[in-house]
């Protein structure tokens, strides 16, 4: 194994790359913004970005990126040749094999993709909130809902390499348009994106009077609003984050159900609420979930790497590939 990777976790916003040791400690680390172009052919655009950031980290720390393990974490449909099917998230980056590009950029040798919620469960189990639990469901709340299923230490990647895609699970018939082009899917609902629009709808609707004047106006007030309104304590955004911990609750019910699970760990960038969500969606997961009383006790906790789990995730892809 070599003595250090580089992990970057790609979100529909965001690239965050970290240099790691074998033991999981981040030495280095580089966010940059994630680009919606569909110019130069598929996954271009991003790919300039993700190269970048390894340039960068190389430099810094006077390493080769062409024998150097790098990660990549991407959110959507990862087959498992490494190829990105699907992306509802990231526009233009759909059909592109970014160890390819990042071959024909840098020279990299060793560069390994994976679905970002895999690398976030990946992160949790090897240094985090799910180190020693070998059954246990990911759920990261990002822009959309990302996931990664755990079951006996393996983690389930299904026929294709699609396992996971819990954030478009349906969780309301005929609901909000998915970027994915469905209706309902949970993602519109408990994730960044998903609060974002129901900012959006309440604000317009009236129901966060307080907020409005504020922000100067409805059309300004945004879910980082309301989620630091609710840490504070104002009635109408504790009452739009209970909303989002019931669908949160509602798509982790499902998960019961057909699953069986006993352990969930919540990262993602809406995490960062998690003291406000979770022990609402506590709560309601009791209420939601069919034989609640029949089963072991059910574990909702946050993550332990919070928002370095998908990138930490990435490089101990990386590490494991290359060993």
């Amino acid at each position: 194994m070599k003595d250090l990777a580089i992990g970057i976790d790609v979100g529909g916003t965001k690239a965050l790359a970290v240099l790691v040791t074998p033991e999981g400690d981040i030495l280095d680390e580089l966010r940059s913004s994630t680009p919606q172009d569909t110019t130069g052919g598929a996954g271009v655009a991003t790919a300039r970005v993700l190269a970048d950031q390894v340039a960068t980290l190389c430099a810094r720390h006077g390493l080769d990126p062409v024998d150097l393990p790098i990660g990549i974490g991407m959110p959507g449909l990862v087959r498992r040749d490494g190829r990105l099917a699907e992306a509802a998230n990231l526009v233009g980056a759909a059909g592109a094999s970014f160890p390819e590009l990042l071959a024909e950029s840098l020279g990299a040798t060793h560069v390994y993709m994976e679905n970002d919620g895999n690398c976030a469960a990946l992160g949790e189990h090897a240094w985090g909130a799910a180190r020693g639990i070998d059954d246990f469901v990911m759920v990261t709340l990002g822009t959309g809902i990302g996931g990664g299923i755990v079951t006996n230490g393996v983690l389930m990647r299904g026929q294709n390499g699609f396992g996971g895609e819990i954030g478009h699970m349906v969780v309301q018939a005929r609901g909000a348009i998915c970027g994915c082009g469905g209706f309902g899917c949970w993602e519109r609902y408990a994730s960044g994106g998903g609060l974002a629009r129901l900012t959006f709808e309440w604000a317009n609707e009236g129901r966060l009077p307080v907020l409005a004047e504020r922000c100067g106006g409805a059309q300004n007030v945004r879910g980082e609003d309301v989620t630091r309104a609710a840490g504070e304590g104002l009635d109408e955004a504790l009452t739009l984050v209970d909303d989002v911990a019931w669908w949160l609750a509602r798509g982790l019910a499902n998960l019961v159900a057909i699953l069986d699970a006993g352990h969930f760990v919540v990262g993602g960038g809406l995490s960062v609420a998690a003291d406000l969500l979770l022990p609402r969606a506590r709560v309601y997961l009791e209420e939601l979930t069919f034989g609640y009383d029949k089963r072991e006790a059910i574990l909702l906790t946050p993550s332990g790497l919070t928002v370095h789990a998908g990138a930490l995730g990435a490089a101990r892809v990386a590490f494991d590939r290359l060993s």
